[in-house]
């Protein structure tokens, strides 16, 4: 079964990740603040274990929606617009992927 995603969804990791490197670029002044606030931000595998779990939840509900239908209880456009968002969750993380595969590639490529 192919799974889609609607390009909210890719959107919205788009953003989870455009907000965490961000947080980042704040500066580590913003974290010591923080911190001694009392206020802590999410790491980056808290991030992508929540992101990988949005992505298997959207595949279980395109199952559900396309079980219903099957049994004659389901909207087909509401079918097709579940598993295209699945699809589109999926190929976001496989992009999410494949870029820290790269990065990792290339800081070990680097000379010490």
């Amino acid at each position: 079964m192919a799974l889609t995603t609607t390009a909210l969804n890719a959107s919205n990791v788009y953003g989870a990740m455009s907000r965490l490197a961000n947080r980042g670029q704040a500066g580590q002044a913003g974290e010591a603040a923080a911190g001694a606030a009392g206020v802590t931000s999410p790491d980056f595998g808290s991030m992508l274990r929540d992101q990988v779990r949005d992505v298997i939840d959207q595949g279980n509900a395109s199952e559900v929606k396309q079980a219903s239908y099957m049994a004659g209880k389901g909207n087909i456009i509401d079918v097709v617009t579940a598993v295209s968002e699945a699809e589109v969750a999926l190929d976001t993380m496989v992009s999410v992927r494949d870029k820290v595969i790269s990065a990792y590639e290339e800081i070990m490529r680097m000379a010490i």
